[in-house]
Formats: C-alpha cells, sequence, structure tokens
C-alpha cells in the first residue's frame, strides 16, 4: 500500500488513528477499498518500490476501475482463453518467419534467387523489431493491450493472405511484401508475454503464464521445421511446385484468418478485478501524464536491468545463430544428412520448449529469479561446451542428445529473463522491458551469426562454438552482479492475508467482495 497525501491525512484522520493503534504502522491506510491518489508515492522505508513510482509507464487507462473494484483482488477464467489465443497466432507468425528457411534450396529454386536472398526472408524479422520496437512499445502504453493484439493478428492474417500473390516465379518480390508484413506483426507479439502474464494471471500463476505464451512462438518454430518438406516436395515441375506452394499458403491464411477472428471475441484489455496486489497498485498509481522518454531513462538508470538486458541477448542472440548456422554445421561434419540436421533442430526447439514451461512452473512456486538464471545459465554454458567438443565425433545421435540439452536450457531461459525483467523493473511496462530484451537479443543475434559464420567459412566449426563459448561464459559472469531486486514480489506481500479467488465473466447484480478486510 502507499501513504495518503496531506489532504487525504485530513480526511480519514479519525479512522487511520483507530487503525494505526491497533496495527502500529503508519505506513497502510485504515480500510482497503480507500481511494489511493494517483500521484503518491510509495511509503520511503520499502524497497519494492523504485523512487520514480510516483509516475511509472504503467498500465493504459487506469481510471476506468474505481476504488471498489481495485480493493477486490480476484482472477478471471477468461485468462486462460487469452494466454491461449495469444499463445495459436504467435505460432502462426513463427511458423511464417522459420517456413522458408527450412525448405531454403526449394524456393531458391521456384523463384530463381539466390540463398541469401532467401535468408533475408527470415532476416527481416530482426531487423523490423529493431527499427519498430519503440513505436509499437509506445502504442501499447498508449491503447493498450487489446489494441496491440488486434493490430498484431491482423497484420499476421494479411501477410499470410498476400503471399498467396507470389506463386510464379517472377513474383518474388510479393513474397517478400508478405513476409515484411508478417515480421511488422512480430513486433506487436513478442513483447507481449510478460504484460498478459501480469495483466491477467495471479502472482503465483505469472511465470507458468508467461512460459505458456512464449511455448506457442517456440512450438510455431518448431512446426515450421517440420510441416513445411512435407507440403512442399522437391520437384523440378514448376506448375507442381506452385500447386504444392498454394496449400502450403492457403493453410497458414485460414489459419490466420481464424486467429484473428478470436482475438476480436477473446481479447479484452484487462479484467474487472485486478489479478494481484501489485497488479492492483499498478492500477493505483498509474498517471494520465506519464512521460513515455522518461520510463526509457528510468529503465536505464536501473543496474541490473541494463546487466539482465545485456546478458539476455548474449544468450539469446547465440541461439540464434546456432539455429541459423546448424545446417552448415552438421552437413560439414555428416555430408548428405540434410534431413536429419532438420531433426537436429526441432529437437532443440521441442526440448526448449519443455524447458520453458519448466522453468515457468519452477518460478511461480519457489520465486528464486536469480538463483535460478544463474543455474539454467551455467548449464547452458555447459552445453554449449560439451557440443562443441562432441559435434565432431562421427556419431551423429551424439550430436541429437548434446543439442536437446543445449536447447532445453537455451531456450528454457526466455521466459525466464522475460520475468526475471518485469521483477526487477515493477511497476515500469512489462512491454517496454520485454521489447528491450528483444533488440538486444535480434542486435546479439545479427551479430553473432555473421561473425560465426565467417569463422566457420576460415577456420572450421569447432573455432565458430568456441566463438560463441566465450560470450556465453561473459553472459554468466555478468549475470552473477545482477542484483535481485524483486520489486513485483515485495508488492504482493504488503498487505497479508489476501486469497485470490476466481470470478466469473457473466454479469451479477451482487456488488463486489472484498477479499482483504480489516477487523478493529
Amino acid at each position: 500500500m502507499v501513504n495518503e497525501g496531506p489532504s487525504q491525512k485530513e480526511r480519514h484522520d479519525t479512522s487511520a488513528q483507530s487503525y494505526d493503534a491497533v496495527q502500529g504502522d503508519p505506513s497502510i491506510s485504515a480500510h482497503p477499498s480507500v481511494s489511493i491518489h494517483p500521484s503518491v508515492s510509495a511509503h520511503p522505508s520499502s524497497s519494492a518500490y523504485p523512487s520514480t513510482l510516483a509516475q511509472p509507464s504503467g498500465l493504459a487507462q487506469p481510471s476506468s476501475s474505481s476504488p471498489e473494484e481495485l480493493s477486490v483482488i480476484k482472477v478471471s477464467r477468461r485468462r486462460w482463453a487469452v494466454v491461449l489465443v495469444f499463445s495459436c497466432y504467435s505460432m502462426c507468425n513463427a511458423f511464417q518467419w522459420i517456413q522458408y528457411g527450412s525448405i531454403n534450396n526449394i524456393f531458391m529454386n521456384f523463384y530463381g534467387v539466390s540463398s541469401f536472398a532467401i535468408d533475408w526472408l527470415s532476416m527481416c524479422y530482426m531487423l523490423t523489431y529493431i527499427v519498430l520496437l519503440l513505436p509499437v512499445a509506445w502504442l501499447l502504453e498508449k491503447y493498450g493491450l487489446r489494441t496491440i493484439a488486434l493490430t498484431g493478428s491482423a497484420l499476421n492474417c494479411l501477410g499470410a493472405w498476400v503471399k498467396l500473390g507470389s506463386l510464379k516465379p517472377h513474383l518474388f518480390p510479393v513474397t517478400v511484401l508478405g513476409q515484411v508484413i508478417c515480421s511488422m506483426a512480430q513486433v506487436f507479439i513478442l513483447g507481449m508475454p510478460s504484460r498478459i502474464a501480469s495483466v491477467w494471471f495471479g502472482a503465483n500463476e505469472v511465470s507458468t503464464a508467461c512460459s505458456l505464451a512464449v511455448f506457442g512462438n517456440q512450438l510455431g518454430i518448431a512446426i515450421g521445421f517440420l510441416v513445411p518438406p512435407v507440403l512442399v516436395p522437391n520437384v523440378n515441375d514448376q506448375d507442381k511446385l506452385a500447386y504444392h506452394i498454394s496449400i502450403m499458403f492457403y493453410i497458414v491464411g485460414g489459419v490466420a484468418t481464424l486467429l484473428f477472428i478470436l482475438v476480436i471475441i477473446v481479447f479484452k484489455e484487462k479484467p474487472k478485478h485486478p489479478p494481484s496486489r501489485a497488479q492492483s497498485l499498478s492500477y493505483a498509481l498509474a498517471s494520465s501524464d506519464t512521460s513515455y522518454l522518461g520510463s526509457i531513462v528510468r529503465l536505464f538508470k536501473n543496474l541490473s536491468f541494463v546487466l539482465l538486458v545485456i546478458t539476455y541477448g548474449l544468450n539469446a542472440g547465440a541461439f540464434y545463430a546456432l539455429s541459423t548456422l546448424l545446417n552448415r554445421m552438421v552437413i560439414f561434419h555428416y555430408p548428405g544428412e540434410e534431413v536429419n540436421a532438420g531433426r537436429i533442430g526441432l529437437t532443440i526447439i521441442i526440448a526448449g520448449m519443455f524447458g520453458a514451461m519448466i522453468s515457468g512452473i519452477w518460478l511461480d512456486k519457489s520465486k528464486t529469479y536469480k538463483e535460478t538464471t544463474l543455474v539454467v545459465y551455467v548449464m547452458t554454458v555447459v552445453g554449449m561446451v560439451i557440443y562443441t567438443l562432441t559435434l565432431n565425433l562421427g556419431h551423429l545421435w551424439v550430436v541429437f542428445v548434446t543439442a536437446g540439452t543445449l536447447g532445453f536450457f537455451m531456450t528454457g531461459y526466455l521466459p525466464l529473463g522475460f520475468e526475471f525483467a518485469v521483477e526487477l523493473t515493477y511497476p515500469e511496462s512489462e512491454g517496454m522491458s520485454s521489447g528491450l530484451l528483444n533488440v538486444s537479443a535480434q542486435v546479439f543475434g545479427i551479430i553473432f551469426t555473421i561473425s560465426q559464420g565467417q569463422i566457420i567459412d576460415n577456420y572450421g566449426t569447432r573455432p565458430g562454438n568456441i566463438f560463441l563459448c566465450v560470450f556465453l561464459t561473459l553472459g554468466l559472469a555478468l549475470t552473477a552482479f545482477i542484483k535481485a531486486d524483486l520489486r513485483r514480489q515485495k508488492a504482493n506481500k504488503e498487505i497479508p492475508e489476501i486469497k485470490v479467488q476466481e470470478e466469473e465473466d457473466s454479469n451479477t447484480s451482487k456488488a463486489p467482495t472484498v477479499i482483504s478486510e480489516v477487523r478493529l
């Protein structure tokens, strides 16, 4: 809770004094339904809030909730439908990112372009994200969660249908346009998991929910490795090839359209009642005159968050480089094993999906963010070293095992980084903190992919993988210096003995029940 301003103290003086006499804590208001002025600051003795808490970037439209609604802590049944729909259209967008790369040679022959041109159909996702992050993050703060979800799913749907206009060899620019539109949709998707988790889920569910949201993106990549080679066989007849490509494009377009309709039906800006005390306080403290640039400045003044941005970028960037160059590394040591190279990539993604889910469930139960981050980072470095030393042993099954183990920890780190960032930066915007993590990942991903590719071409695969091992070790060392200032967890503990209940989404004539009640 927060201190009341001077005028509030005058209006509630009698009740406040009686409550203080019982509880002995002047920082807690007398009645749980008291209105909290958005401009007041947190109690200075609490380390849960930064000095700038009076003006966080906050959640959009906080004034739509009455003080009575903010005093009730309930979780909505709709929350599972929201995260499921988001996970599905994130999956569809991730599939469209990898669908060209997984059958690179087929699209090269169909459009008559170089492999580098096909690579750019994937690379444009990274570049578009870096360019559009800040404008999209501003839109998220200005117009809210539902608008961003609608825009992202609409762009994903539009890009899928534009690609259907590229079924002739001379129409490569049309498929580029469709892919660029899909890459724009990705900017409206990647920063959403932690925001959805915070707005819709209770304190003991947020990490699991974030993992579910990230799970969809990883599942899309896995399906992108598996399905395109099945739907689009490598045939020489251009008409037959165009027919098979059209089947894939029609399926994706239909799925994207269905998901867009579901977003319209399912997504709401936020539930009627806040799902946690931290979210309730975030609504109450949100100010209409918050400075967007001020929020960015505050984030970069947070040393622990800056360190996390760097370490997250090093880890995720290494993952992007490893995934992009995996085919080249496997073929170098195991000629003619293109199919198994794709299966190894699929193994990395599937193992990573399990790692992401397990890390999310563990965080909800243990709340040990820094400790878990360190353990996962240590295992990522160990896994990368073992993969590097065993790649050229001549046993393909060993590569499957070591690559899968590496993917389990490396990809499992992704939702962990999102949730740790929210804890370190609360009550700043979850969209902004996640967006900055993703920008770091895209930047390091481009740098590592180009650099490791050059090293492999000139010196071989082992020096290239050692290059990644060095930077992962640097990320591990920097992680040790992150201070575990779990601000959101501290906010959730400010008011004891609040039982979170599940609310019905249907309209009811009953007045809201205050879950936390002070008995004098």
